[in-house]
This record gives structure tokens, sequence and C-alpha cells, in this order.
């Protein structure tokens, strides 16, 4: 008689199945990260330790470098913070949503008359404020899409398109226009200058609920008014720092790099650090003025590096591999799809940035070889023709640099954009990041192809671009 005894892995396999439902030895599904955006305000490109600053100390962001994907040639394409972090909400060039400048342009008679470019109280000037913040009515924003998954959403910090649940959060800080003194975040602004309980309510709450959750922080900082506490601007005096008002800005980086720390604390302490997506970078540069409160010529609301361009960072610890991207190119536009693919939501095929999820997780390079940006007026001259203020159009590919000034009205704030240098600009930002050597006259044939580009991109028809040098 034959043994009747099973063979010893069949026998393994039919107490397997005893132990455990058909399909159990599936995986289970990693859940939906949590978002966190850390958005710096007027902070320069080149102002941070991993960065190689040789004062300025961000330890906090430091180490989240250190953990993340770091695009160092990282860029928004609009460098003023309104159109920027509409970008961020929407994933469109300004051109594209509409929101070209901070405020629409002040009525005849009321410049100066109001912040916010007009009187306030003005009910003409009111109806322009609301059909600039009707522009971000449609299409959806980064809150609506990840709220249709099931997240709550906070905002905190800088919010100019009217209240935040307008925009599509869950719950913010601001009370937004219409309301008295709703310009561009109102409450929201007391975030990080006087502590974080808001934001770690918030977290808490979302914890409880076990629900994922996204989180706009964008601090009014290191944006003026520069009010640091007094030890860290004595430690940069101490450093040596001769210009009291270039002290008072660094050290506003640091206590923001210290918000920071409190917040990627916080989740590390409810143990999500290990299941949060956290987006890193600023809405536009800023160069000190070492002589006034303000900023230099050539950084914010300017088209030139110290305006737009802004270090990227993408952390998720397990998912995304670490490491510095070297030259490779990133723009803020590229944050909105990849941040909902991350999240498991469709990506609309009309947005213009790139998905960047499968590489990131790969460590291989991007498929961006170019980056585009706009620079328009601070004020919005014509709600319905951007190009009507539009000042500079670039493009970046490889080391080159192609920027472009046009004729469109500057309004108020005209002394920020220099006129020094008219004609097309080109620079070999490798060589020369800080944009000091214009080769444009060197290689015509270059500037040719790259302004073709340009045109390709946005096609511009009512602007003339300038093309002589002027003093004025």
């Amino acid at each position: 008689m034959k043994n009747s005894f099973l063979p010893p892995l069949v026998v393994a396999l039919v107490f397997i199945s005893f132990l455990s439902p058909i399909g159990a030895a599936e995986p289970e599904p990693k859940p939906e990260p949590n978002i966190v955006y850390l958005i710096s305000d007027d902070h320069a490109w080149t102002d941070y330790g991993f960065m190689g600053h040789s004062q300025l100390e961000t330890p906090h962001l430091d180490a989240l470098a250190a953990r993340s994907a770091l695009f160092s040639r990282g860029y928004v394409p609009t460098a003023l913070c309104r159109p920027a972090l509409a970008t961020l909400a929407n994933g469109l060039y300004a051109h594209q949503h509409g929101v070209t400048g901070n405020d629409p342009a002040p009525l005849p008679g009321t410049a100066g008359k109001g912040k916010g470019g007009g009187r306030n109280g003005d009910p003409a000037y009111a109806a322009l404020r609301e059909a600039l913040i009707a522009k971000m009515d449609d299409p959806p924003t980064i809150m609506e899409r990840l709220g249709e998954r099931g997240y709550l959403s906070h905002q905190s910090g800088k919010w100019w398109e009217g209240n935040p649940a307008r925009g599509g959060f869950s719950e913010g800080m601001t009370r937004g226009f219409p309301q008295p003194g709703g310009r561009h975040g109102d409450d929201g602004l007391k975030i990080g200058r006087e502590g974080m309980a808001p934001v770690f309510d918030f977290i808490d709450k979302a914890v409880a609920a076990e629900k994922p959750f996204f989180l706009w922080y964008a601090p009014f900082m290191p944006h003026t008014p520069h009010t640091p506490p007094e030890r860290l601007f004595e430690k940069y005096k101490a450093k040596g720092v001769t210009s009291d008002h270039v002290a008072r800005y660094y050290a506003m980086v640091e206590w923001f790099d210290e918000t920071c720390g409190q917040l990627l604390g916080k989740l590390e302490e409810k143990g999500l650090t290990e299941n949060t997506l956290v987006v890193y970078l600023a809405d536009n540069g800023w160069i000190q003025n070492p002589d006034a409160k303000g900023f230099a010529l050539r950084s914010k609301q300017s088209a030139n590096e110290g305006g737009t361009r802004q270090p990227i960072l993408f952390s998720w610890p397990g998912v995304i591999r670490p490491g510095d991207r070297g030259e490779q190119l990133c723009s803020s536009i590229d944050i909105f799809p990849t941040v909902l693919a991350a999240a498991g939501a469709s990506v609309p095929e009309d947005v213009p940035g790139l998905n960047l999820l499968p590489v990131l997780k790969s460590g291989e390079p991007t498929a961006r070889k170019m980056v585009f940006g706009e620079t328009f007026a601070h004020d919005v001259v014509d709600l319905d023709d951007p190009e009507a203020s539009l000042l500079f159009r670039w493009v970046i590919e490889g080391p080159w640099k192609l920027l472009l000034t046009y004729d469109g009205e500057r309004g108020r704030h005209a002394r920020f954009h220099p006129r020094e240098e008219l004609r097309p600009q080109l620079y070999d930002l490798l060589a020369d990041p800080h944009e000091n050597q214009n080769l444009a006259s060197e290689h015509p044939e270059l500037v040719a192809r790259l302004a073709a580009r340009i045109q390709q991109w946005w096609p511009v028809t009512k602007r003339r671009v300038l093309t002589e040098w002027s003093a004025e």
C-alpha cells in the first residue's frame, strides 16, 4: 500500500488556507498620504544652509532637504506672491488663471488712497477685487480635488482669494475679502509669528477623524515687517553682519525655519512622517537692500534669478528617493499634478505641469527640458487681458536663460522694474548664476530659437518686445 501522506508543501498550503481568508496574502494598499505645503514668503534662493549660505542657519529645512528630492534649480513662473500662490492652487500659469498681479489697478484719481490699490470702500473698486478673485473659481483647486477624495484641508498664512472655503479648504484662519481687512491673509498672517496652535489643532482633529489631510502653511515670513526675536537679530550681528537690515532679514529666515521645525516635529510626534508628502518652496525671491527696509532690484517682482529661482523639495520617506537632482530643472507648475498623483487622484490632461511622482520614486531624470516664466505689473491693468501689464517673458533650457522685456503698463510700482537693459538678455546660468554678463549679442541664433519657443509656449500678439538699450 502506497504512503497516503500528502507532500509537505501541500500540507503547508492547506494549513495556511485555514488560517487566512482567500486573498489575504495580498499586501494592504498604502493609505493616501497627508500632504503639507511649506511656503516661504519673500525668500532668496541662496538663503539656506543646504544651498551653501555662509552665514544663514536653517537647520530644520536642511534636515528636510537631506531626506528630500531637492531641485536646486527650481523656479516659480511669476515672482510675485499672489500669482505664484494661485499657480500652486490650480496648477496653471498666471496668463492662464488670470491672477497676474496682487491687486486691480487703482481707479482714476484714487492711487495711493488705500492699501490694495484704491479706496477699499469704493463699490467700483470692490467689484474689481471680486472679479479678480472669481478668476480662481474654475477650474477646481488642489484643495477641491483632494476634498473629493476625502481629504480635510486647512489654510494658514497668505491667501488672497476670498474666504478659504471658496478655494476648497475645509477650514482656515483667513476671513478674506469682502470682510474688513480681507486682502492677503488677515487673521491667517498670525501663524508662525504668534505660534502654531491653529495648525496643530487641525492636525490633531484630522488624526482623530482618521482622515488624510492637506495643510497649506504659508506664513508671513520672512516677509516684512522684519521683526524677528531679538536673540536672532543679535546672533547675526555677532556673526559680523554689518547692515541691521540684512541682519533682521537673516533673523527672519531663521525664525521661519524654526516654525517649520515645529511643524515637522508635530508630524513626527503624531507618527505621521512616514506617510506625509511634504513640499517646500518660496513664493518668490528677495534680495535685502542693505541700506533700507525694502528689497533690492532684480529680486522680488523681477524675471531675474533673484526673483524667480526657488529650490523645490519633495519629501515622502520610503517612497520618494532623496538626493540633489543637480542641474535638472523643476517648475512650481509641476507640483499640482505630482501631488494629485500621490493622492491617487486623476491628473487633468490640460494642466501644463509634469507629474514627477514616477521619477521622484525612481531617481531617474525628469522629462523637463525647459522652464518658462512671465512677469506682470504688480497691479492688474485689465482683468481680461493679461498682455496689458506684461513686463517680461523668459525661458531656461539647459544652462541658457533668455529674458525678453515688453512694453506692458507698469503702474504705481514702476520703480521696482529697472529698465537699464531692454534688449534681449541671454545668460549662461551655470557659469553666471547671478546674470552679470549678457551674451545675447554673441549668440543671435540661440536668441532667435529660444524666443520662438517662448512665443510657441504663450503666443503674445498685443505687446511689443523691447530691443533697444535705455538709461530710463
